[in-house]
């Protein structure tokens, strides 16, 4: 082989080499280019105040994204998690304000009120088939009205200092929340990067009859994942009902989208067998950069849902052309 050729090979991988990296961390970039222009933007958005306020603003964000990670990798679809979030933080205000409570039962029957409605749920999505899109549905609207009844159809206020420091307290300088999402999103990394019930999950999405024959129990992953992804959400309902100070049953709202979006924009399939949850990560930081950047600017609210729904339909739309590639 000549020198000319062999010099040839090497610029070919190379060049390969780098269009791979570009594909593979398409997100990571666009993060990294929209924090440069938002610095130039603004003089207030890279400082360390402003940083961590990012990271506090998507830490319950990032934990729903946790959950529904799992949930869309398994090739179905968790809708109700904001409703979720606001039944887990009613639950423990008013048993805490209401019923004088203590705090530590409180929260755990705010998580039990999380993994209750991920296995009603889970039961007629896996046993009785009804499509994760309808019963998610909904349980958006069920678990919403019942943590709207449970409070009165008002805020609860009023909250032991012991349960404001989930979603208040910070050690030395670091918002607690934003440590305990970096806590779950290590716990659900290594679950799906380690563990067999991480294998099963990619393997229920990429072909349901391959991972029938090969053992699985596809009812037993899709009740897992939807149990551990409200169960996500209701701990998410608790850092935000701290931070308030108060339950409300009108509470994450608009966490179902940011969520979702946050998963596919990280390069999540919503066909299924693909994603990470360090991609979901990088697109929890991508969705949460562009609501502060935004406000930094004095953008309309408005103007931020359209970002973000571009960059859902945008990241939707590459994952159809790949998947149509693949198959081809």
């Amino acid at each position: 082989m000549t020198v000319a050729s062999e010099t040839k090979k090497t610029f070919w991988i190379s060049r390969r080499d780098v269009l791979l990296f570009l594909r593979k961390n398409s997100t990571l970039m666009v993060l990294v280019l929209l924090w440069v222009g938002l610095t130039i933007a603004s003089r207030h958005f890279l400082t360390t105040d402003n940083i961590l306020n990012i990271l506090l603003q998507s830490s319950n964000i990032g934990i729903i994204a946790c959950g529904e990670t799992m949930v869309i990798i398994a090739a179905e679809i968790d809708l109700g998690v904001g409703s979720v979030e606001a039944l887990a933080g009613s639950v423990a205000a008013v048993l805490m304000v209401n019923y004088k409570m203590p705090t530590v039962v409180a929260i755990v029957a705010a998580l039990a009120a999380g993994v209750l409605t991920g296995a009603v749920v889970g039961f007629f999505t896996s046993r009785v088939r009804i499509p994760s899109f309808i019963t998610t549905l909904s349980m958006l609207s069920i678990a919403r009205g019942v943590a709207l009844i449970l409070a009165g159809g008002r805020a609860v206020y009023g909250l032991p200092d012991l349960f404001k420091f989930i979603g208040q307290g910070k050690i030395w300088i670091i918002p607690f929340p934003i440590i305990l999402a970096l806590i779950i999103f290590a716990l659900v990394w290594a679950i799906m990067r380690f563990t067999r019930f991480g294998i099963n999950i990619y393997a229920l999405g990429s072909n349901e009859e391959a991972s029938r024959l090969s053992g699985i129990d596809p009812a037993k992953i899709r009740m897992a994942v939807l149990i551990l992804c409200s169960l996500c959400a209701a701990i998410a309902g608790l850092i935000v009902a701290s931070r308030l100070n108060s339950g409300n049953g009108t509470i994450g709202a608009d966490d179902n989208l940011d969520a979702i979006a946050s998963v596919v924009i990280g390069g999540t399939s919503l066909f299924g067998g693909v994603g990470t949850i360090t991609g979901t990560l990088i697109g929890v930081l991508l969705v949460s950069s562009i609501h502060n950047g935004l406000n930094l600017l004095a953008v309309s609210a408005y103007w931020q849902d359209v970002a973000i729904g571009a960059l859902i339909l945008l990241a939707t739309l590459l994952d159809y052309l790949t998947k149509s590639r693949r198959s081809r």
